[in-house]
């Protein structure tokens, strides 16, 4: 299992910028460059969505709606994943999640877009972004 604990939330305004981390503690016999990482978001009353996620490797992928404004990475080095996110806008308001999932096969990482492909989930972080 992989614990994840989030931070860096908080509230700004339209147009600024905020760096998410999110530390992982790994009691499996693998390690965290063995894991997929994503950031998903849930809003209220609506489901939770995937935002970015970073293979072991490096690899990213980043939804639509973010893509040129948030940028995932890692260090693999200190168990920790970081969502920078520039250009704030109002819609992405949410609680922001961190996510592992263990991928041993190349590719997997590029097909876990949906939050069932993840095993484990930090408690997550509020973005509150006014206009």
């Amino acid at each position: 299992q992989v614990q994840l604990v989030e931070s860096g939330g908080g509230s700004v305004q339209a147009g600024g910028s905020l760096r998410l981390s999110c530390a992982a503690s790994i009691a499996s016999g693998y390690s965290y460059s063995d894991y997929c990482m994503g950031w998903f978001r849930q809003a209220p009353g609506k489901e939770r969505e995937g935002v970015a996620r970073i293979s072991g490797n490096g690899a990213t992928y980043h939804d639509d709606a973010v893509k040129g404004r948030f940028t995932i990475s890692r260090d693999n080095a200190k168990n920790t994943l970081y969502l920078q996110m520039t250009s704030l806008k109002p819609e992405d308001t949410a609680m922001y999640y961190c996510a592992a999932v263990l991928t041993l096969r190349v590719g997997v990482c590029g097909r876990a877009a949906m939050a069932s492909s993840y095993n484990d989930w930090g408690q997550g972080t509020q973005v509150t972004v006014s206009s």
